[in-house]
Formats: structure tokens, sequence, C-alpha cells
């Protein structure tokens, strides 16, 4: 626009019930389940196949998401205080990969009067209904003293 002065735009999202979007809105979304899960190969193939332009998958493609797939990008932060002997942070460990989980980073205090307190951060994405029962099950394990979730995201 001519004279109007540039203003920083700012991304605003939101919750739409699916019934209200646009028909082209929708199919591009199909489209894009169909690239994902491999059923066709190209994007010729995927618009053709849920009948949209491709035009109008190019111009909502990247602005338009299943709310379960943003909600699959999930990290859990815990804080655990464990017992220092040997073997006890592999066995943590150990359990949130058995249930799943993806450990991103992990930081430990130097233990003191016999305990050190790690916090881990895990990528929950992948556990599903496991989430719940992570931290009660962490809680039961041998050495494990104390743990607690400070954070998500």
């Amino acid at each position: 626009m001519q004279g109007v002065p540039h203003k920083e735009i700012k991304e605003r999202y939101y919750l739409v019930r699916e019934d209200i979007l646009p028909e082209a809105v929708l199919k591009t979304v199909q489209a894009k389940e169909l690239l994902t899960q491999g059923a066709v190969k190209t994007i010729h193939d995927a618009v053709d196949q849920v009948g949209l332009s491709r035009s109008a998958f190019y111009k909502y493609k990247d602005g338009i998401f299943p709310l379960n797939k943003l909600d699959h990008e999930r990290i859990v932060t815990i804080s655990l205080d464990l017992t220092h002997r040997s073997g006890i942070l592999s066995k943590v460990l150990a359990l949130i990969a058995g249930l799943d989980g993806n450990v991103l980073t992990i930081h430990q205090s130097i233990p003191l009067q016999g305990m050190a307190n790690v916090v881990i951060s895990v990528d929950t994405s992948l556990m599903g209904e496991k989430v719940n029962e992570l931290l009660s099950t962490l809680r039961d394990q041998e050495g494990v003293k104390r743990a607690a979730i400070i954070g998500q995201g």
C-alpha cells in the first residue's frame, strides 16, 4: 500500500470448527495428509485426487494444520532427585524409552549427601496416553526419591 508506513505483522491463530472452513482449506488438509501418508507421490497427484487447484493448495498449505498435529509436538521437563548409586539414571532413561519417550536433554548436578538432581527434557509426542503414567512410573522406580514436572510445552 502506498503512503502507509510499514507495520510489523504479527501472526494470529484461531481455533475454528471444521464445518465452517471453506472447502478449499479442507481439501488442502486432505491433500497434505495424502502426501504425508505416502498415498500419492506429488502435489499434482494429491490435488487431483481431492479436487483442488494447485494454486489454492499453495495458498493454504503453510497456514492450515490439524489440531492433533500441533498437539504431537510436546516437550515435558522433569526434575528428579536420584540416589547416588550406579545404574539409577540408566534405569530412568530406559523407563522413559520404554514408554516411547525421547530424551532431548539431561542436566545432572554433582551428587551431594548421596543425592543428585537430574533435569530431563522429554519429547512425549509418540507416547500418547502413556504421558499420564510417566510420572507415577518414575516415582515408583527404585532410587528415585522425587519426580516432578517443572515445564511443559
